[in-house]
């Protein structure tokens, strides 16, 4: 059975694929040397929450499996960007927090690269890239429930 082919949506895709691609690559080439982009989301995450998190929460706000959270905390750990303590009430479960030196990588990355973002908003114009985040923000909601409901 064929699907008919939505331009417009193929179109959308591509573009969103594409900026993906290449934010990541501008973020990639700004982060210290040893930090990868899941250990700088990481650390944004837990710096803009500002609480302590399980591993198995973490996998699941990122959409990774456990497996591959463990190990991106453990070389967050290795590095000493993360604290992971037990749970005192569970003996099964942790609890990660960002460490000082996490928050200090996460702030010089965010230095490093949000100059390039911020001249390309200026080159865009603040007033259409305000008006681009409400659907921005629609799409991303929409795919997080296309994702949950597709598992």
């Amino acid at each position: 059975m064929s699907q008919e082919f939505d331009p417009l949506a193929a179109a959308l895709f591509a573009e969103v694929f594409m900026a993906d691609q290449l934010a990541r690559s501008v973020v990639g080439r700004a982060l210290p040397k040893g930090m990868e982009i899941s250990h700088f989301s990481v650390l944004n995450h837990l710096a803009h929450i500002g609480e302590e998190r399980t591993p198995a929460q973490l996998a699941a706000s990122f959409h990774v499996t456990r497996g591959a959270m463990t190990n991106t905390l453990s070389k967050l750990v290795w590095a000493g960007h993360v604290h992971i303590r037990p749970d005192w009430d569970d003996a099964r479960r942790k609890f990660v927090s960002i460490s000082p030196s996490g928050r200090a990588a996460r702030d010089a990355a965010f230095a490093a690269f949000m100059p390039v973002i911020a001249d390309i908003v200026r080159e865009i114009g603040p007033e259409k890239v305000r008006a681009t985040l409400p659907v921005m923000r629609e799409l991303r909601a929409k795919l997080e429930t296309a994702g949950q409901t597709s598992r």
